[in-house]
């Protein structure tokens, strides 16, 4: 927890985005340190064994998740969005890193414009309909998935994830 959330007397409002930025900065902790750990040499490991046919690559999950944090806040009017093609480009673990640190500031940028007058104000159309508070909340969902995805690989490479570690999170 923040120290400025910590200071807020209880039952006092919370801006939304302090809240869904709190969140999303622990989860960024997560999935960028779990990126850290994996070795360059791994990141176009895929299991083998088991029921693993078709999955992503762990560079791959790294890609996707930088790619999730610009789509879902697409149509923020954030400036800065990267597009999919250009991320899917990168085969370097340095360039895959500077794509997902950079989607966190992107991320970031987006969630800072979260009020209370706008958190649950409809937003898009058909499937994609949402409010930005539900797009945040989405976003932290997938970002969730993917990581237990990240520390599957992680351990079938004997690698213990940050997070796991004595002193980590």
């Amino acid at each position: 927890m923040t120290s400025a959330m910590r200071v807020q007397a209880q039952g006092t409002q919370a801006a939304p985005a302090t809240v869904y930025n709190h969140l999303m900065s622990g989860m960024e902790k997560e999935i960028v340190g779990a990126a850290d750990a994996m070795p360059a040499d791994k990141f176009n490991f895929a299991p083998t064994q088991g029921e693993f046919k078709g999955v992503r690559t762990f560079g791959s999950q790294v890609k996707h998740l930088a790619e999730a944090n610009y789509g879902f806040f697409e149509g923020w009017n954030i400036p800065g969005a990267v597009k999919d093609d250009d991320i899917e480009k990168l085969t370097s673990k340095d360039d895959i890193m500077k794509a997902l640190r950079d989607s966190y500031v992107y991320a970031h940028k987006a969630i800072d414009t979260i009020n209370a007058g706008n958190a649950f104000t409809e937003m898009g159309t058909g499937e994609r309909k949402s409010t930005r508070a539900g797009l945040a909340a989405f976003c932290l969902a997938h970002s969730m998935d993917h990581y237990g995805q990240m520390v599957v690989y992680l351990r079938m490479n004997g690698i213990v994830p940050p997070a796991s570690r004595k002193g980590g999170m």
